[in-house]
């Protein structure tokens, strides 16, 4: 949960799951169904990113999707949630969601 929020219903709703940490982690294991864009990588995610979709982002250990939420709030994404640890968010199957 973030400040109270259930981000569990909030991925089985639909919501983009982006997972920011490097090629090699993310092959060790992910959410299934999530995107992998390394933290590095976050502005040129912006050319396809809907900023009115909602996006749920995480790494190792919550502090990459920290930033990588506040890059994407101050670039006007609205529905930015950090999961933190994707360990966190147990066998949480994300679902597809539109890119532009």
């Amino acid at each position: 949960m973030e400040n109270g929020i259930n981000l569990e219903n909030i991925i089985t709703q639909g919501a983009l799951v982006i997972d920011m940490r490097t090629v090699g982690e993310y092959k060790s294991g992910h959410i299934k169904g999530s995107l992998n864009v390394p933290l590095h990588n976050i502005e040129d995610a912006m050319s396809w990113l809907i900023k009115d979709v909602p996006i749920v982002v995480v790494c190792e250990s919550g502090s990459r999707s920290a930033q990588a939420k506040e890059i994407l709030e101050a670039n006007g994404y609205i529905k930015v949630y950090n999961g933190g640890s994707w360990n966190n968010l147990g066998s949480i199957k994300a679902g597809g969601c539109p890119i532009k």
